[in-house]
């Protein structure tokens, strides 16, 4: 068993089986032997899989293109700063070194008070902890992790707790039965969080996900590990050792941004975005090199961005229309 299983075995010995939210916590970010906090890294070739971070210069170069449009549209700000959440290897530190960049992951960094610029993420919320529910009997159960002595399995607890219950009637289509779901409470969190910390400016998301008019398409729930490039089912076996995510709920997102301050200029496709923020140079920018075999190898990365990532992933850009914390009076 990996060392994250052991401690969650020993949790669920000692209390009985734990919310998913609190599987999902230790086995990505326990401090020592969580996903993402091994000496292993889980990313590229030789990892678990690709992020959009990994395709670079030409994914760095085209996302610093789109925020130079915001950052002139927004009369070029003194102290226009970048803070990136879920920054993990600064991959886009060099992309966006023209401005103040503020790198800020789940466990470390702050986000600067009061600052004038762009909240960036990429495939940051997918990552968060969520919790997991059943909808049995006319009402949402919590979806337990209980331990058998050999293996980890899901278990039907009570109640989900009144928060979890919200999200899941406020974002979700009315429940049918059997369905699962997950709830993101910690995306509200850092949607205020960042709403909070922006005093002028953007938030730029980029991740995969749903609306709420198009989560009936996920009747199974959207749970999903990932180890050596490869998607699996069962989230529960070798935590510590396999990613697990969540698709992101847009529709929470834009919502939780309006209700402090931050209102949705455009949601799209990565693809549309990075053809928005190429056009103009006719991606002279990012394809640009002397060198044949590194203009070959850029637009083979501009390929990939397009066709294979651009119309999985989606991108919300939210806007501050009113005070920090506060809802906004353009709703």
């Amino acid at each position: 068993m990996t060392p994250a299983g052991e401690l969650l075995a020993e949790e669920i010995r000692r209390g009985g089986p734990v919310p998913f939210r609190r599987f999902m916590q230790v086995a990505l970010y326990h401090p020592e032997h969580g996903y993402y906090r091994r000496r292993r890294d889980p990313f590229g070739k030789a990892g678990d899989f690709f992020t959009a971070e990994q395709i670079q210069p030409v994914f760095g170069v085209l996302m610093a293109a789109r925020i130079r449009r915001l950052y002139r549209e927004m009369g070029e700000p003194s102290g226009f700063t970048v803070v990136e959440l879920g920054a993990g290897r600064r991959e886009m530190a060099e992309a966006f070194a023209e401005w103040n960049y503020v790198p800020v992951d789940i466990d470390s960094g702050e986000l600067p008070p009061a600052f004038a610029g762009v909240v960036f993420s990429n495939e940051f919320f997918d990552a968060l902890p969520v919790d997991a529910a059943i909808y049995q009997g006319g009402g949402f159960r919590e979806r337990r992790v209980a331990f058998d002595g050999a293996r980890f399995r899901w278990e039907t607890g009570g109640p989900v707790p009144p928060g979890v219950d919200a999200f899941l009637r406020r974002y979700f289509l009315p429940p049918e039965e059997e369905r699962l779901y997950e709830a993101g409470l910690e995306s509200l969190a850092w949607i205020e969080r960042a709403a909070r910390s922006l005093r002028e400016g953007y938030m730029l998301t980029i991740d995969y996900g749903y609306t709420r008019a198009e989560s009936l398409r996920f009747p199974s729930g959207t749970l999903m590990g990932y180890r050596r490039h490869t998607a699996l089912d069962d989230v529960l076996e070798d935590p510590g050792a396999r990613d697990i995510t969540a698709h992101v709920n847009f529709t929470a997102l834009e919502e939780a941004g309006a209700a402090h301050g931050l209102r949705k200029e455009s949601f799209e496709t990565l693809a549309q975005t990075l053809l928005a923020a190429g056009e103009p140079d006719q991606f002279a920018a990012a394809l640009g090199s002397a060198d044949p075999q590194e203009n070959l190898r850029r637009r083979m990365q501009l390929k990939t961005l397009l066709f294979g990532m651009g119309e999985t992933f989606r991108v919300l850009l939210q806007r501050r229309t009113g005070p920090p914390g506060r809802p906004s009076t353009h709703l």
